[in-house]
């Protein structure tokens, strides 16, 4: 029996189960991750626990029926509601982040109608409320600074952010050849969709390569994406004039970046 390389084990002990963060994705061959700084949104992503288990879920507990565009199923709760789709899950892992750093001033997220949702004033009691087709900030509950609460925002955030306002929040990256770990990719719009990436590789001819990770409609569990095009789920950033996802295709120009 011939000796396995050191790419071809990787892969074999993560289709195995024994993987358990996105960082233990393997790279393909002669790519080499690139540094992610310890505490930045790209090292946080890098150490997102995966499920053993690569089946997506929808928000009611059914299973999707198209299971062939997941690679590996980030280990992140959906919710019990159809919220967490695409662009709110992009916007769930970014949160998720600096609720993690503590860092809750900066966790804003701009409404479709170009309210500021920020997390400072929900902890103080401010509620963010529909009358006559605008949001208003009311105070409306004492200090709320737990957990549950920070889900509640989430839930609202959901409810009234998405592609659209989302692509009015984050800022162009004009060249895809600088694409960096948590930007996303992003048609804003009804219909439009969101995916982040997740991890970078790079090799000595400065080609990267990165992951991407969606959910979609209805909400379900955040998935890292196969590439349609490779037997691989990284993708190349020499992809054209459009990149292809298992679900979506983007045009070159729609990637963004976190201000």
């Amino acid at each position: 029996m011939k000796a396995l390389s050191l790419s071809c084990l990787l892969t074999f002990l993560f289709v195995q189960g024994f993987a358990q963060q996105t960082g233990n994705i393997p790279t393909p061959a002669h790519f080499k991750r690139v540094n992610a700084e310890a505490g930045s949104f790209a090292y946080w992503l890098r150490h997102i626990k995966l499920k053993k288990d690569n089946t997506v879920y929808l928000f009611n507990g059914e299973k999707k029926r198209n299971q062939q565009a997941q690679y590996a199923v980030l280990d992140i709760s959906i919710g019990k509601r159809d919220l967490q789709q695409c662009a709110d899950a992009v916007m769930r892992l970014y949160a998720e982040w600096l609720y993690a750093k503590k860092q809750y001033a900066k966790i804003v997220f701009l409404a479709t109608d170009g309210t500021a949702m920020d997390y400072a004033s929900w902890r103080q009691g401010y509620r963010f409320v529909l009358r006559q087709q605008k949001l208003q900030k009311v105070k409306s509950s004492g200090i709320s600074n737990d957990r549950p609460a920070f889900d509640n925002y989430l839930q609202t955030v959901f409810s009234f952010a998405g592609t659209l306002s989302l692509s009015r929040q984050l800022k162009p990256v004009p060249h895809q050849n600088d694409i960096l770990i948590g930007d996303v990719f992003l048609q804003g719009g009804s219909p439009g969709h969101a995916v982040i990436v997740m991890d970078v590789a790079t090799n000595t001819a400065g080609e990267k390569r990165f992951l991407l990770a969606q959910s979609y409609m209805p909400a379900q569990s955040i998935h890292i994406l196969k590439n349609p095009l490779s037997s691989s789920p990284w993708y190349s950033n020499k992809f054209g004039t459009e990149l292809k996802t298992p679900e979506w295709v983007f045009k070159a120009g729609s990637l963004y970046r976190w201000p």
